[in-house]
């Protein structure tokens, strides 16, 4: 049975992911390199680099990614350090609310930031009611061309998931590697660079993939920030110009080849010196408690990053209350109106509805393919499952906008995905671009889980007469339940406030989900930025009950969700 249900399993996934996920990376290269008269041609890839404007947005989005990149380390590495060998006041509780930043689309962050930072934001006005500014010449703290704000909210945003994965490779180094150099003399700085550092790298190098990868494709938070000059922006501003220039395809190309070069390039980089893995611990770490200043100064620094990580939230949640903040310290008037036409708004009750039918769609999808796809992973030994294996994981690797644009381009009438729009409803479009995006999260979900979970237990209830399904369904199935709901939540969540996908494949204000809505919103004139900040609201509500409930289910092992 194993054998027959594992080749169909493997078989229909290699089908599946070549249609959704090979097919549309194809065509874009298709498109990119066809010439006018049916031949291949380098000519639209080299165009590209004669182009001075994609030539800087693509220097403007390195940028951004190097530094959001960095400015992540800065803040994660110390505070892994510093969680996975001390005791100190407080160490518990910090270690939920480092996580809140996860809760809130970067990209709604983003209208807390410029509420905050922008020249006529908050800060400015209490530096000019002091007496440090005048109205005359305020402070441009986003910077000029505003690339610090969207590296501020980038590092904001990202940095969880640098600690996350840092911290868990931390928690595995056999702490006698460091005994043993402590007892030849090597001072702590050095045991740290050249001991503990290589040690950890697998989880740095997957945490800081991440980061990178996410900074130089992001898409939100450069359109609310304004900047025009960075590669997602042009491409998502090239959808209007498909049918006949091939340029846009050709500048999707180059964001693809340059991440995934950058991407296997620092893998090689960076695990080529690597020898005997994290050396995983085959000793607990002895916690050394933080006492008198170095106890304080521990729990000081956890609470200033957490109180620097919460700006955003808190100018989305001012905003979300007020009628008006503009040249003032806090908004001139409370109301709860903003939260209650949020909800009753003819585009966010829309755009609601639409959310939860892509994202409902997509999580069962996920769930199907995901509990099918870690079966064969981890319960047979058929020749093939690896290629499974790596096609299912290759989406954390391909940048949203980049998926997005092929879906968009073989969806057009006579391409071969044309079928997934019915009429212009692109909700077949928009569920099957979700789930190809979140299935990562429930394969690796579902696949811890089942690795818990002994297959001696469904040979004994196979022993007493039950059939294979039977012993899959009662015994197995249940105690892998909790991973499968934990899998479930996170493609939920992060289905329903999807960007990328979002922004490129819903075309129509009928069709809109909720992030689009709230782009639409914020670019709104009146009280636009208001609604969209409480839309952003209810949203980063919806992902704290979803993380709370998925953390609650699986602990720490949430971080292993975010590695590549």
């Amino acid at each position: 049975m194993k054998p027959f249900a594992g080749g169909v399993i493997l078989i229909s996934m290699i089908l599946f992911m070549g249609f959704f996920f090979l097919l549309p990376l194809s065509g874009t290269f298709r498109m990119a390199f066809m010439g006018p008269q049916g031949g291949w041609t380098l000519d639209f890839l080299f165009e590209i680099f004669r182009n001075p404007l994609y030539v800087e947005g693509l220097r403007n989005a390195l940028t951004i990614a190097i530094f959001s990149t960095l400015g992540c380390l800065f803040l994660a590495v110390p505070l892994a350090l510093i969680f996975v060998r001390h005791e100190f006041f407080g160490k518990a509780q910090f270690n939920g609310l480092l996580l809140v930043p996860l809760i809130l689309p970067p990209f709604v962050g983003a209208l807390g930031i410029q509420a905050m930072l922008g020249q006529a934001g908050a800060l400015n006005s209490l530096l000019i009611d002091v007496g440090v500014l005048s109205w005359d010449a305020p402070i441009d703290w986003l910077g000029r061309g505003q690339l610090l704000g969207v590296i501020i909210m980038n590092v904001l945003h990202l940095y969880p998931i640098v600690y996350l994965n840092l911290s868990g490779s931390l928690a595995n180094i056999d702490p006698q590697w460091d005994d043993a150099a402590n007892s030849l003399g090597c001072p702590p700085f050095r045991r740290f660079w050249r001991i503990t550092l290589p040690l950890a790298m697998p989880g740095l190098y997957a945490g800081c993939s991440i980061a990178f990868i996410w900074a130089f494709t992001e898409l939100g938070v450069p359109l609310i920030f304004d900047v025009d000059r960075v590669t997602s922006v042009q491409i998502f501003s090239a959808i209007k110009d498909l049918n006949n220039n091939p340029l846009p395809y050709a500048l999707v190309v180059v964001l693809l080849g340059l991440t995934l070069l950058l991407f296997f390039g620092s893998r090689v980089f960076f695990r080529s010196d690597l020898a005997g893995g994290e050396g995983k611990a085959t000793l607990g770490r002895p916690i050394i408690p933080l006492t008198g200043w170095r106890g304080w100064l521990a729990t000081g620094f956890f609470a200033a990053v957490v109180a620097i990580a919460l700006l955003p939230h808190i100018g989305v949640l001012l905003m979300a209350l007020s009628k008006d903040w503009y040249e003032t310290v806090l908004p001139h008037q409370w109301t709860l109106e903003p939260l209650e036409r949020a909800l009753g708004h003819p585009l966010t009750l829309t755009a609601i509805g639409n959310s939860l039918r892509y994202a409902l769609l997509a999580t069962i999808l996920d769930l199907v393919l995901g509990v099918a796809v870690a079966w064969l992973l981890v319960r047979t030994k058929l020749f093939g499952r690896s290629l499974v294996d790596g096609l299912t994981m290759m989406p954390l690797a391909v940048p949203g906008i980049v998926m997005a644009f092929g879906y968009l381009a073989l969806s057009r009438s006579g391409q071969p995905l044309d079928w997934l729009i019915k009429g212009e409803d692109p909700l077949m479009l928009l569920v099957v671009a979700y789930a190809m995006r979140r299935l990562p999260y429930v394969v690796r979900s579902v696949t811890a889980g089942l690795q818990q979970v002994h297959p001696a237990l469904e040979e004994a209830a196979e022993s007493l007469g039950a059939t294979p399904i039977r012993a899959l369904w009662r015994v197995t199935f249940p105690l892998v339940m909790p991973a499968v709901l934990a899998g479930g939540l996170l493609a939920f969540a992060f289905a329903m406030l999807e960007v990328s996908d979002s922004m490129i494949l819903a075309q129509r204000t009928i069709h809109f989900p909720i992030t689009k809505a709230i782009y639409t919103l914020a670019a709104a004139l009146g009280d636009g930025p208001s609604l969209a900040s409480a839309l952003g609201l209810w949203a980063m509500l919806f992902l704290t009950v979803t993380f709370v409930g998925t953390g609650a289910i699986l602990g720490r092992k949430i971080g292993a969700l975010f590695k590549v």
